[in-house]
């Protein structure tokens, strides 16, 4: 293993790296330059009519990477999803990758990127991680864009009586701010505007995000923004931004952020880098858009979902598989010995002490997840990603403890060794594909009430005994089957850190309850949005942002990010 004196930072390893120049990346999976539309020497998007054009390409294999319920020693999910895509275009696969891009929150934050770790990573790293190709831009514009114009239309007279108790669009921040949580507006007078109470979401959060990742062109994403529920009259109907009039202007500031993200791993496989809903308050998947152009243009789509098989992965079977109508082909769940020591009680500090009871203990979470996964009738791999401190005895524990269990399992090094590390976990996904029969099948049918929906997602893909809902989520239950909602997917905003809604019962917890608080109606991205526990939509900074590391030199390089 790699000694602590050699490991470099992902930045160094990442700054070190030869990058091809992206139209040679595109030739790979049979893009000509003017398929492309290029932003500078390494990024481009697929041009529309390339997009169109693909339609008629028949599908090739997805496979979804997933994890167990993250914790604190992390779980390198996305290290995994580049460092498999590598490790199959080294088998000669035609493969491409599909990630979400990172949002500035996290980035400036806690938890860090989204463009992998060590030698799998997606290039280039910095640009990535930070502003990339402007479409995070673009969607906090056309957010508040909107929320300006809701305004402007109640201060020039109000035609469509919107009550301004009753405005449910907030504006937008990709950044953790804390204080925006409940802002006031419009003070000052009568040509400020009319004073209110209103707030901010991060813009992974925004319904302009999850409906970008949930279109299937233009035009879909054009119909989608006109159905986007904004507000209530005074007759409690709902305002739509058709009703506004506005889809058009948001529609034009969406056109190039519509368009898919070409990039490359360390080891030249093309990657699709594009959208970036959350997975714990939103659907936290990529684009359909790049997802079906990869499945167009490879053999294998090696893609992601955030966060564990409860959140992203559900999310990702039940609503994105709908919105884009095709079926994965196989899942790998990604475990660390450290996590599941942490699911098994040990201490963050305490993590590099061997500790097999722990360990057998930690277990029961990555169980569940397969479990899960078989319950959506998908055959599954366990990637065991291998950390530094893990011990023999811990590595075979786990391995047998897969064995025992009918869990395909493979030792992932994909961090230390890029797409090399990688094989085992590659050959043994291949296996599975060839030799398991892909049963899927949604664990709810769209038919069913919002409640039976809720309940199935509580109990079959938590575990959990029951659901209990407020008063005002039982109202809201009705109403939203009154107005015809009833037949729409649900996502649930859930703590991502439990298999419950409360974030210290890790592990496998057993008869819970999840408590729903609310219902929001996210009809333009086509769910409705099912609110548990204590979830924000606006993120705050830790006490020791990874900001205060960051800088760049004297040739304007980046310095200390990750």
């Amino acid at each position: 293993m790699v000694t602590k004196k050699t490991v470099k930072s992902d930045i160094q390893i990442a700054q070190e790296a030869k990058m091809k120049p992206i139209q040679e990346v595109a030739a790979e999976i049979g893009l000509t330059p003017d398929d492309l539309e290029l932003y500078g020497k390494y990024k481009a998007k697929i041009t529309s009519a390339k997009l169109e054009e693909l339609k008629k390409n028949k599908n090739g294999k997805v496979i979804l990477v997933t994890a167990i319920n993250p914790t604190p020693a992390g779980e390198g999910k996305s290290t995994v999803t580049v460092g498999l895509g590598d490790a199959l275009h080294r088998l000669q696969k035609k493969v491409m990758i599909a990630l979400r891009e990172p949002s500035l929150g996290p980035v400036m934050g806690i938890k860090g990127g989204a463009a992998g770790g060590g030698y799998s990573q997606v290039l280039p790293m910095e640009d990535i991680n930070l502003h990339f190709t402007g479409d995070f831009h673009a969607i906090t514009s056309a957010n508040n864009a909107l929320a300006a114009l809701i305004d402007n239309h109640i201060h020039q007279g109000n035609e469509l009586k919107i009550d301004q108790r009753r405005i449910v669009w907030k504006r937008a921040l990709d950044l953790n701010d804390r204080a925006l949580r409940n802002v006031v507006i419009g003070l000052g007078g009568p040509a400020q505007g009319v004073p209110r109470e209103d707030g901010f979401d991060i813009t992974v959060a925004s319904e302009i995000m999850a409906v970008l990742c949930l279109a299937t062109d233009i035009e879909d994403l054009r119909k989608r923004l006109s159905r986007i529920v904004v507000a209530y009259n005074f007759d409690k109907e709902p305002v739509t931004v058709g009703d506004l009039g506005v889809e058009g202007a948001l529609t034009l500031l969406l056109k190039d952020a519509v368009k898919p993200n070409l990039v490359q791993t360390i080891e030249h496989t093309p990657a699709l880098v594009h959208g970036g809903p959350f997975a714990n308050i939103a659907h936290g998947c990529n684009s359909v858009i790049a997802t079906t152009a990869a499945m167009k243009l490879a053999d294998y789509v090696v893609t992601e979902a955030g966060f564990g098989a409860d959140l992203g992965a559900e999310k990702f079977l039940h609503i994105k598989t709908r919105a884009a109508n095709f079926k994965p082909d196989a899942v790998v769940i990604v475990a660390t010995i450290r996590a599941l020591k942490m699911h098994g009680g040990v201490a963050k500090s305490e993590l590099a002490t061997e500790n097999i009871s722990a360990l057998i203990n930690g277990f029961e979470n990555l169980k569940k997840h397969s479990e899960t996964i078989t319950a959506f009738g998908l055959p599954f791999v366990v990637a065991v990603n291998r950390f530094a401190t893990d011990t023999e005895e811990e590595i075979n524990t786990l391995l047998e403890l897969c064995r025992k269990n009918n869990m395909p399992a493979a030792l992932t090094e994909v961090w230390e060794k890029g797409g090399q590390g990688g094989l085992a976990l590659a050959e043994e996904v291949l296996n599975v594909l060839e030799k398991e029969e892909n049963k899927f099948k949604p664990l709810y049918e769209l038919s069913d009430s919002l409640e039976e929906k809720i309940r199935t997602i509580v109990q079959k893909v938590y575990g959990g005994k029951d659901v209990e809902f407020s008063p005002k989520a039982r109202r809201q239950l009705y109403e939203f089957e009154e107005r015809g909602w009833g037949n729409l997917p649900v996502c649930m905003a859930k703590t991502q850190y439990s298999l419950s809604d409360d974030p210290g019962k890790v592990g496998r917890p057993k008869d819970f309850i999840i408590t729903v608080r609310e219902l929001k109606p996210s009809i333009g991205a086509g769910f409705i949005v099912v609110l548990t526990g204590d979830v924000l939509t606006m993120p705050g900074l830790p006490k020791v942002p990874a900001a205060l590391k960051m800088d760049v030199d004297k040739d304007g390089r980046a310095v200390g990010l990750f």
